[in-house]
């Protein structure tokens, strides 16, 4: 088995102190999926009453654990709930085998648990197309129940994990006009990380009590600027899932016009989403790109993500090669709209390029000198519209290789 890579040194430099939420219960366990003396499951008890939204992966090779959740979110259900979550294997493209693993897993939850199958979901992170030794996950769940607590949910971020180089988490104390609302999520996410839903595995959780439908269109409208805003490679996976469970045990009741649950919200998803990517792997360089002045907000988006899911973009800012032309070149090949001469590109506030060139007052020193910083800003300017958008992703390295050209061994 490949070693653990080294801590990203675009990591946070500690865990955050994330308090209790009301309703949720947490717990760990080895089960020997793939690693060896770590922690590779984690269950979270979620209280009766929960509501739970989710958003997935809209690959056609979807996992069978994806294709499960995707068919209990919605229910209205006034029993409790579970998240079940193993590292180490995808569980996908595993035909009949998955489904039938995802199954036993449920069912073993929902025995241990006393509530109904259709309320526990489960994820599965790893290698893709090896059947899940599940039974191994179903001997742990007596002891996973056995050792719930509110205050694990730093160990559950690192149960998690597959290539990343450290948990992530977040979140956010919601000051409403009845109270506070505690709001906290966990994240795994390094590789295979593009948006086409919800980019890896992403739990979170509030004590706020909130219809079903409500926190669905909340999820889906903040994820758009955030879990579908960011990219490390291009390569989207088979078992991204993002799931939202409200407890309700704060008993201050929030809808989906409430701006100060919805700012949160947002604030916590933009936090691990930007961890995810400040943990990409073999990320030396955290990247914001920025494109305005475009038609629409779809045409913008596409140019933004041409950029940041460009090869040559990315090992550019690796070498800190301030190489202007080939995000010109990306522009160019997005497929939206652009007017060569009305592009402007600024490097954070140094004007780079006007008008269809260079600009007089660039110097290709300042670039350079830029391009050496830890985090870059990159801004287009189409001049074309009003339209923008704001996406990020980290540079390509020589790591990369190394962690993926070996990921199996």
């Amino acid at each position: 088995m490949a070693s653990q890579p080294e801590k990203s040194p675009l990591a946070p430099s500690h865990f955050p102190p994330i308090p209790p939420v009301g309703g949720v219960r947490f717990s760990v366990a080895s089960a020997g999926i793939k690693y060896v003396g770590r922690n590779d499951v984690m269950l979270a008890e979620l209280s009766p009453g929960t509501a739970v939204a989710g958003v997935f992966t809209r690959s056609a090779t979807r996992a069978a654990s994806v294709l499960d959740c995707q068919e209990k979110i919605g229910l209205k259900m006034t029993q409790g709930a579970a998240i079940i979550v193993n590292s180490g294997n995808a569980n996908a493209f595993t035909g009949k085998q998955g489904n039938l693993a995802v199954n036993d897993i449920t069912t073993a939850v929902s025995k241990h648990l006393s509530i109904p199958k259709n309320r526990v979901f489960s994820s599965s992170t790893g290698v893709i197309g090896e059947p899940l030794p599940q039974e191994k996950i179903t001997q742990c769940i007596g002891n996973l129940k056995a050792n719930l607590d509110t205050s694990s949910i730093s160990e559950a971020a690192q149960a998690i994990m597959t290539t990343d180089t450290y948990p992530k988490g977040a979140y956010s104390n919601i000051q409403t006009e009845d109270g506070p609302i505690i709001l906290a999520g966990i994240a795994k996410g390094s590789g295979m990380i593009a948006p086409n839903m919800a980019t890896m595995l992403v739990y979170l959780f509030t004590d706020a009590q909130i219809e079903q439908s409500a926190l669905q269109g909340l999820l889906s409208e903040v994820n758009a600027t955030t879990f579908n805003a960011i990219t490390v490679d291009s390569d989207t996976s088979t078992s991204d899932t993002v799931l939202l469970a409200a407890t309700g045990a704060s008993r201050i009741r929030v809808t989906e016009k409430s701006n100060a649950f919805r700012q949160g919200l947002h604030q916590v998803m933009l936090d691990l989403a930007h961890q995810v990517v400040r943990d990409g792997e073999g990320a030396r360089k955290f990247i914001e790109i920025s494109v305005q002045g475009a038609i629409d907000d779809t045409d913008a988006k596409t140019h933004a993500m041409a950029i940041a899911n460009s090869p040559l973009v990315k090992t550019a800012i690796a070498g800190s090669d301030p190489n202007w032309g080939r995000i010109v070149m990306a522009v160019g090949k997005s497929g939206a709209a652009a007017n060569r001469d009305l592009l402007k590109i600024w490097f954070g506030e140094i004007l780079v390029a006007r008008d269809g060139w260079v600009s007089p007052t660039y110097r290709e020193q300042d670039g350079a000198e830029y391009m050496k910083k830890s985090e870059i800003k990159i801004i287009i300017d189409l001049g074309i519209g009003v339209a923008r958008s704001t996406v990020w992703t980290c540079d390509l390295t020589h790591q990369y290789i190394n962690i993926n050209a070996d990921y199996r061994s």
